[in-house]
């Protein structure tokens, strides 16, 4: 393991903290900490950079707590996954910046071509790291790599790439059993029809074969046919035996899929914790008898840390509108007509005046029916009609109400879009250069509020934190 992971770093410069983790693999009292995501071009959406902090300051944690024993912070890079338009695109000041490419397979062998130079010269002010990123590395894995590095290997954050014919070899014994018996996808079904009935929805589905042939721009299904396996898109076959020398020769040639992935990470790593999404800490509990079939230790498994962040601008929106913390979550329609009703001179669902129609009404009935009872569904119906033009009318006041506090529902609107652009999270859209470039001690501020074992929402405003 310690070999491979030196191996990888062999072209880039590394800090001391790097070098020495690299060393501490070696070492039986030594333990990582992980997180995993995809190799997102410039970072892609802000959780990325929290996943990373909440895993590099729980591994500061469990020192702390256990002084005789090493705990390394990993990110496992996501090199093996061929959806390039999850990770093509990144988001800055309202502008999507995309990378078009028409390359296939597996993202992290994606070279730096033109089309990534054609980016970046319409994204001149990104960093340099980011520059030198992707214009002196060859591929995106290796480019993803330098980036991680430049902003987080001061700090020992081991970068791993699982996608090594070494590593992979190591988990031959697992390619076979999963190709030729297909025991996951049996024990994730079981696991995942009993979670089904205690009410939690199943996040991943696994296959009879649970991994895809790897190569130069080829990753696809593997499918078994009789006593023959196909490469679904492509024209490649292999017998059974076929099958068989290849995964002892090829071993590289197989990368697992959502389901096999943990396992071959964990069966990699000598690891006590993962920290994830919540869709990554709902689908690892569908894989536990996986684990214990394959004789694998199985994790913590936490969510990372999830933080939105107040800028000058939102704060001072938010100091206007005397809104708590909470209020910044409320759904912004529910919270408009109870702002106009709270800050209304008058009573805009006209209640009272509604219950005095519903008096004369109910007066005029008991008359009515005193001459001919026939009238009293009359009453009724006039009674209604009579409703619904007080309750129109109410409608008209609200909404002229709503004209005079215009300004202030437009604060509120703003405040949203800067929360939650486009009606997601901040964390899951925006890039962490909208705050990195302001202040490039961003970053350094979110380790001293960052505690993975806290699982408040943060609010981190420039001054200080609330949760």
């Amino acid at each position: 393991m310690a070999s491979s992971v030196e191996a990888q770093y062999e072209r880039f410069i590394i800090s001391e903290e790097t070098r020495v983790n690299i060393g501490r693999l070696k070492e039986s009292n030594t333990f990582t900490v992980t997180t995993g995501h995809q190799l997102n071009i410039f970072t892609g959406p802000l959780y990325f950079i929290y996943k990373i902090i909440s895993t590099i300051n729980l591994a500061v944690q469990l020192k702390q707590t256990y002084p005789n024993y090493h705990f390394v912070p990993v990110y496992w890079m996501a090199s093996e996954d061929h959806d390039f338009a999850e990770i093509n695109h990144f988001y800055f000041d309202n502008v999507l910046y995309s990378w078009n490419s028409e390359q296939r397979g597996a993202v992290g062998q994606f070279k730096l071509d033109q089309e990534m130079k054609e980016l970046l010269n319409k994204v001149p002010f990104v960093p340099e790291f980011f520059k030198e990123a992707y214009s002196k590395q060859e591929k995106l894995a290796d480019a993803v790599r330098y980036y991680v590095n430049h902003l987080f290997g001061e700090k020992g954050l081991l970068i791993v790439d699982g996608n090594t014919r070494e590593l992979k070899s190591q988990f031959r014994s697992v390619i076979k059993d999963d190709v030729f018996h297909n025991r996951a996808n049996e024990l994730v079904n079981t696991t995942s029809e009993k979670l089904d009935k205690m009410g939690y929805k199943s996040q991943i589905f696994p296959r009879e074969i649970n991994f895809f042939y790897l190569d130069e721009g080829v990753r696809e299904r593997i499918s078994r046919a009789g006593s023959s396996f196909q490469v679904l898109g492509t024209d490649l076959s292999f017998s059974e035996n076929e099958m068989m020398e290849l995964i002892d020769l090829s071993p590289e040639k197989f990368s697992p899929n959502v389901v096999m992935r943990p396992l071959y990470q964990e069966s990699i790593l000598p690891n006590i914790a993962y920290l994830g999404e919540p869709a990554e800490v709902a689908y690892w509990l569908q894989l536990k008898p996986m684990f214990d079939y394959y004789q694998t230790d199985f994790p913590a498994v936490m969510p990372r840390n999830f933080v939105m962040v107040l800028d000058h601008v939102a704060q001072r929106k938010q100091k206007d509108l005397e809104l708590k913390d909470q209020d910044i979550f409320a759904d912004y329609n529910l919270w408009k007509k109870e702002y106009v009703k709270n800050k209304s001179n008058i009573d805009l669902s006209l209640a009272k005046e509604k219950d005095k129609i519903s008096g004369i009404f109910e007066e005029m009935g008991k008359k009515a029916i005193l001459i001919d009872p026939t009238l009293k569904a009359s009453s009724i119906a006039a009674q209604h009609r009579a409703q619904k033009i007080v309750d129109q009318f109410a409608t008209k006041l609200r909404k002229a109400e709503e004209r005079n506090l215009g300004s202030s529902l437009g604060k509120m609107k703003d405040l949203k879009e800067i929360l939650f652009p486009g009606g997601s999270p901040q964390e899951r859209k925006n890039n962490f250069l909208m705050f990195y470039l302001e202040d490039p001690g961003f970053i350094d501020e979110l380790y001293t509020h960052l505690d993975p074992l806290d699982f408040d929402f943060i609010i981190l405003k420039k001054n200080g934190i609330k949760k």
